[in-house]
């Protein structure tokens, strides 16, 4: 475990670069996989997450070649049957892409995970493909998931919405190669659209065809299909720099971010208009955002398509003057941690007036925030949260095993080094 200590900062200033995409990432070493040829990723991320998916790939036989700043990836028509059990980590964009990818292979394919992995939901995914044709074994709470392959049957399924638009992507990605055409029905309203227009974005561009309903009610897959091989370059990632951002606004800081595209189906770009909302000034070209200014005014957010903005807005929020709530955040319960618990229980540590109500996240500013011992859960992103928060709190601050934004942002505290903020440690090796 690795402590990083956080003093009380004054203002930042300097530029730096957002670091790569961890969700396109993800997307497009899957897709490669699919693509019979040699596909090109420049400006990847590389971090826990996506090392477990790049691991996987590797054992359903797509060669891996790393050149400088970019991979190189031989993906395969016919997958190869796993010699070894995946271990997907704590990666549940790994899990859930890789199970109905599992189920193209031939045999049986061994999945595991860590164990905060298995306490999120799987069984949706699964019921899905055995409507498909996919025969599986897996006990709730279990570490192991069994999935017997060699082929997906096709037809109809159904498949909730509002618990992961991952189990969705994975069904695109995998159903296209089924024996005949495929209908996803969403049985109860798509929450975080964007990822599942990520995954559309990713696959059309290896020559497949995907057909989605306006209201996202139905998704249609033709098939079987053939990927394509595509060079691709992984933006920046909304996600990741939204902690950034947000520290620049706590401190009252100006500072510009290089490398992110406004142009995406990244929903957390949705950070922008958020720190507009509180009085924030945002400057975008095609080239950098620039922020500057300092926070005025509370807010109020729907969180329904942007589950990963919250920790951060909560951070920001007690920096408010004035009542600020976020909506829509149950879903929150089934992430690393049960993030409403733990950005709640963390922030009051330091001083937060923040409440929950339900669905909704209530934080009255502004705050007397002070520094405290903070446990983030084995969660990147109270990590990053609360580190925020910390830059102008009273006293240090110490975040524990805070080797945990290595999942997404391992260069996170480093990144805030280099602006200026006081941090000592956060330095991780491979």
């Amino acid at each position: 475990m690795v402590d990083v200590t956080i003093k009380p900062t004054g203002q930042l200033s300097g530029e730096i670069s957002a670091p790569p995409s961890k969700s396109y990432t993800h997307r497009v070493l899957i897709a490669a996989l699919l693509s019979n040829g040699k596909s090109r990723i420049e400006n990847y991320l590389i971090c826990d997450d996506t090392i477990a998916t790049l691991n996987a790939i590797r054992a359903f036989g797509a060669e891996v070649r790393v050149e400088g700043n970019y991979l190189e990836i031989t993906g395969i028509d016919n997958l190869k049957n796993p010699k070894e059990p995946i271990d997907c980590r704590e990666s549940g964009a790994t899990l859930r892409f890789i199970i109905p990818i599992a189920a193209l292979a031939p045999g049986k394919t061994i999945i595991k995970m860590a164990q905060s992995l298995s306490r999120r939901p799987i069984k949706p995914l699964l019921e899905s493909l055995r409507d498909l044709g996919v025969e599986s074994r897996y006990f709730e709470g279990d570490s192991i998931i069994r999935i017997y392959g060699g082929r997906i049957r096709g037809g109809e399924t159904r498949i909730r919405g509002d618990i992961s638009s991952q189990f969705i992507s994975g069904l695109i990605f995998a159903c296209p190669k089924a024996e005949t055409s495929v209908e996803i029905n969403i049985i109860t309203p798509l929450e975080s659209k964007n990822y599942v227009l990520m995954t559309e974005e990713v696959v059309r561009k290896h020559g497949i065809r995907v057909f989605i309903s306006e209201n996202f009610e139905k998704i249609n897959l033709p098939a079987p299909q053939r990927y394509s091989p595509y060079d691709h370059k992984v933006q920046g990632d909304f996600s990741s720099a939204a902690y950034v951002l947000t520290a620049a606004a706590i401190t009252s800081s100006e500072i510009r971010l290089t490398g992110l595209c406004f142009d995406t189906n990244q929903g957390d770009k949705e950070i922008v208009n958020i720190l507009k909302q509180a009085g924030l000034k945002v400057e975008i070209t095609r080239e950098y955002v620039t922020i500057s200014g300092q926070i005025e005014r509370p807010i109020e957010v729907d969180a329904k398509d942007i589950p990963d903005l919250v920790p951060a807005c909560a951070a920001l929020a007690c920096y408010a003057n004035g009542i600020s709530k976020i909506y829509n955040v149950k879903r929150l319960r089934y992430k690393e941690s049960d993030r409403v618990i733990s950005i709640s229980t963390e922030l009051r540590k330091m001083g937060a007036k923040i409440f929950v109500d339900e669905n909704c996240l209530i934080v009255r500013g502004p705050c007397e925030m002070h520094g405290a011992v903070i446990d983030p859960h084995n969660d990147h992103r109270i990590a990053m949260a609360c580190s925020a928060a910390a830059l102008r709190a009273k006293g240090e601050t110490r975040i524990i095993n805070a080797e945990c934004v290595r999942k997404s942002y391992p260069s996170f505290f480093k990144d805030l080094r280099l602006l200026g903020a006081n941090i000592i440690g956060g330095e991780f090796n491979w």
